[in-house]
């Protein structure tokens, strides 16, 4: 099973994730966000990744830096549990339709981080979340599980459709890149016979 642990404590957050590559999308997650916890609940769901999350931020403040952290600490534990990427998949797309919104997810699992985020809120709130924490969040997790990734919506009205296929688009691509490839299971998927950056 390609599964890790990762706890990380600041003075703005406590957090504690466990990640199951090889699951069958069964979450527990409380980060105190219910937007943020809807949305990690889709990417463990929809990528058939096992995640508990738990994390206790600073929302007296805001949700940044739970949401940040949460991003950090989650893209560690993929990063650990994908250990020496052999057999994966690597490189996967997705087109998420949701209702009138369409967002197209792109990754290569490459260990070379990289986002492009070109989507576009005309809100600024989702009930109480920040739809700036959207970006947030990508950003954080590619940084740290070192994956490129390039997220892009076509077109959407709905600022709660739009945040929700990014994630779903995400899980589905994830899902699909970090599979084991039959075809090669036994080699690392680079000419240069490393994924390590």
């Amino acid at each position: 099973m390609r599964s890790a642990t990762v706890t990380r404590k600041t003075r703005e957050t406590d957090i504690s994730v466990v990640v199951n590559l090889d699951g069958a999308g069964t979450t527990t997650i409380a980060t105190g966000v219910g937007f943020f916890d809807h949305m990690l609940d889709q990417l463990g769901r929809h990528g058939l990744i096992d995640l508990e999350i738990r994390c206790v931020g600073d929302l007296h403040i805001d949700d940044h830096h739970t949401v940040e952290d949460v991003g950090i600490a989650l893209g560690q534990a993929f990063r650990k549990a994908l250990g020496d990427m052999r057999g994966i998949t690597r490189y996967a797309d997705v087109s998420l339709p949701m209702d009138e919104t369409l967002t197209k997810v792109c990754v290569d699992v490459s260990g070379r981080p990289f986002l492009v985020f070109r989507t576009k809120f005309d809100v600024e709130k989702i009930g109480t979340f920040d739809t700036q924490l959207v970006r947030e969040f990508f950003q954080a997790f590619a940084m740290n599980a070192g994956i490129t990734l390039h997220v892009e919506t076509a077109y959407g009205a709905n600022a709660h459709h739009i945040a929700e296929s990014c994630f779903k688009g995400l899980a589905r691509a994830l899902r699909a890149a970090v599979a084991i490839d039959g075809r090669q299971q036994d080699r690392i998927p680079s000419t240069k016979g490393t994924l390590s950056g």
